[in-house]
Formats: structure tokens, C-alpha cells, sequence
């Protein structure tokens, strides 16, 4: 399933990757419209996942799983095929969007109903933390492809990547679900179980910062690059990916010390050293690329580190009942709050004086620094509501 996911991820980045250097300049795009457009994505997994996560406490989730790999790769090609401005790129990366709402998710059950009794957070780890490593081979490859061969071909070689997912899914024995009680979208149960729903909300802020840094990563290092000759190594390629890739073990190492310290304490530390490395980047945006580099990577760590104990932890404070639907609001709400980031940080680059400005730069990172504080928030919110209760 973790190879299958790689599979599923090659097309998720593309958009963010040839941002800066192919569709703002040639669809002469504003930071905010370049945001609605990475965003777009994240809105149509958002606006489909509640039915399709759903669904999977009631039929097998491979069966939802083949059918968002066969959209995903759909979207992918329309994209590359046909897209001409940011409303036509928007509605087929939308397309994308809700190919993998029934691809990440359904995954994830798919997996978790094949595991035997017992602690699942590892397995759990391992398939979010996976992400990361699909994303920053994301990354690599639709920069690669774009720099040689244009942007179209980036969309056209990644749409290859969903077949890979299509492929496991067929290996796997069929599974069917426990007969599911009540209404097919009934999410009562699952906002009255506040211990799940901290974990919930905290994803959520986790995807605003997680998604807002990954879109606009690529822009604010060609912007740091621009400014110093001095690091032509370190190119918005080299970075995107070595960003990705620190995020696997990241988010590894950070469920393992949720496991060790407690998952509240370990989540809530990671939180707001985040939010400082953030407010770091921010304040020496315009300095030397041999500076930034180290924070760069520092974020690398902190961004994701909570992921997989914020997943595992809403995966085993859920009723297994309504898993599904369970699992279904924590991705509604992360990928909500994934397109929302993007477009925040746009909005905020345009206020401060666009791309090209080191205090746009600053006021951006303040964004992501806010976003991140809100997790503590939740994480304290569902704990003191649970010791009440």
C-alpha cells in the first residue's frame, strides 16, 4: 500500500512544482489566484471525501480505491492536455482533487481492514508518513520533466503514477466491512466523540501549514536564489525535495515519541516549534541562502513530524463503528484547510507587496506561524472536554 501510494502522489504536487517558473508568468496569474489554482485540489478531494470515506464502512474500500486512481490519472491528463487559464487549470486539478479523495483515505481503510487486531499506529505511520516521500517525488520529477520537456509533459508523465496504485489494489484480497447502522452521512456520532475530534482539528491545522509551505516553497526559493549568487547549488528543485524527503522519518520519529511521551504532549511540542522555525524563516527571508538553508530544513522536520501521530491517534480514538465517517471529517477538515492555506499565503504575499518582496515573505511565514498555534488550541480543547465528560 505504501508503494501503491507512491504511485497515487506523483501527480499530487505538479501544480505547486511549475508554479513560480510556468503558470504565473504565462497565465499571468496574482499570488491569490495562483493559490485558488494550487488550492483547487485540495477543494475537490474536500467537497467529495465525506461520501466516498464514508462509504468505506460499507462496502470494501478497494473498490473506491480503483475508482479515484482511474479519476486521478483522468484529471492529471485533462490538465496537461487542455488546461489554458486558471479556471479551465482549476476544474481539471479539481478533477485530480476528487480522484484522490477516493484514493488517500479509502486507502487508508483499505489497509487498516486488512491489519490484524492489535496497535495499528506503526502500520498507520508508515502509510501517512509515505506521503511525504510520494511528495517530494512529486517534486523531483515534475520539475525535471517540466525543465526539459515543458509543463504540459510533467502532467502527462505523472498521470502515469495513479496505475501503480490500481496495480496493488488488484492484488489485494477482498474484504467486506461489518454491516454500518444509520444514515450513510451521519457525522453525529463522530463531532459528539471529542477525544477523535481534537486529533481532527489539529490535522487541520497541520494541513493549513503543511499545505500553504508545500505550494509556495518552490516561489520562495527561486525568490532567495534571485537574490544570491552565492548558492547556485541549491536550486528551488534540490530544496523542494530534500523538504519532502525529511518529512518520511519525520513523521515517523514524531509517532514514536507520541507513543513514548503521550500523544497531546509530543503533538503540542512539535506544534509550536514549528511556529517558531516559521517566524525564523520569516524575519531572514532576505538573507543568504546558507542561512535560510538550515531553517529550511529544520521545517522540514517540524511541518510534518505531528502527521502521522495526529492520523494514528484519531484512527484509534475513533469508534469503529464509524471509522469510515471518522476518517472522512479528519480529511474534510485537513483538506479544507489545505486549500485555505494555499490562498492565505497568496492573499498575504499580494498585501505585502507580492513574491518578488522579502516582507511579503515574512508576512506569509506569520500566516503559517498562526495557523500551526491553533493545534494546541484543539489538542487542549478535546482534552479538557474529555476529563470533564
Amino acid at each position: 500500500m505504501c508503494v501503491g501510494q507512491l504511485g497515487s502522489l506523483l501527480p499530487h504536487v505538479v501544480v505547486p512544482s511549475i508554479l513560480a517558473a510556468f503558470l504565473i508568468p504565462e497565465w499571468h496569474l496574482s499570488g491569490a489566484q495562483a493559490g485558488l489554482l494550487a488550492g483547487s485540489g485540495a477543494a475537490g478531494y474536500m467537497l467529495t471525501v465525506p461520501v466516498l470515506a464514508t462509504l468505506t464502512d460499507r462496502i470494501d474500500a478497494r473498490k473506491i480505491l480503483i475508482a479515484g486512481s482511474a479519476v486521478s490519472a483522468l484529471g492529471t491528463l485533462l490538465f496537461g492536455l487542455f488546461a489554458t487559464g486558471l479556471w479551465s487549470g482549476a476544474l481539471f486539478n479539481a478533477i485530480a482533487g476528487i480522484g484522490f479523495a477516493g484514493a488517500y483515505m479509502p486507502g487508508l481503510k483499505a489497509l487498516t481492514d486488512r491489519l490484524a487486531p492489535g496497535d495499528s499506529s506503526r502500520a498507520i505511520t508508515f502509510y501517512t508518513s509515505s506521503f511525504s516521500f510520494g511528495v517530494g517525488l512529486s517534486f523531483l520529477v515534475s520539475q525535471l520533466v517540466a525543465e526539459a520537456w515543458g509543463w504540459r509533459a510533467a502532467f502527462l508523465v505523472t498521470a502515469l503514477g495513479p496505475l501503480v496504485m490500481l496495480s496493488v489494489c488488484f492484488l489485494l484480497q477482498p474484504v467486506t466491512p461489518k454491516p454500518a447502522q444509520g444514515r450513510l452521512l451521519d457525522f453525529a456520532p463522530v463531532f459528539r466523540n471529542t477525544s477523535a475530534m481534537g486529533f481532527v482539528l489539529g490535522y487541520g491545522a497541520h494541513c493549513f501549514e503543511l499545505y500553504g509551505i508545500r505550494t509556495w516553497l518552490v516561489a520562495f526559493w527561486t525568490f532567495v536564489a534571485a537574490r544570491n549568487s552565492d548558492g547556485s547549488i541549491l536550486t528551488p528543485v534540490v530544496v523542494s525535495v530534500l523538504f519532502s524527503v525529511l518529512a518520511m522519518p519525520a513523521s515517523i520519529l514524531g509517532n514514536e515519541c507520541a507513543i513514548r511521551f503521550g500523544r497531546h504532549r509530543a503533538i503540542t511540542a512539535v506544534m509550536f516549534s514549528s511556529a517558531v522555525v516559521a517566524l525564523l524563516i520569516g524575519a531572514f527571508a532576505d538573507k543568504s541562502p546558507w542561512l535560510l538553508l538550515p531553517l529550511i530544513l529544520a521545517y522540514a522536520i517540524t511541518v510534518p513530524a505531528d502527521s502521522g501521530a495526529l492520523t494514528s491517534g484519531m484512527t484509534m480514538a475513533a469508534d469503529p463503528k464509524y471509522r469510515g465517517a471518522t476518517m472522512a471529517v479528519h480529511s474534510t477538515v485537513g483538506f479544507s484547510l489545505s486549500a485555505l492555506g494555499a490562498w492565505a499565503l497568496g492573499v498575504a504575499l499580494d498585501a505585502a507587496g507580492g513574491p518578488s518582496s522579502a516582507s511579503a515573505w515574512t508576512a506569509a511565514f506569520i500566516v503559517l506561524a498562526v495557523g500551526i498555534l491553533l493545534g494546541p488550541l484543539a489538542l487542549y480543547w478535546s482534552r479538557r472536554t474529555t476529563v470533564q465528560a
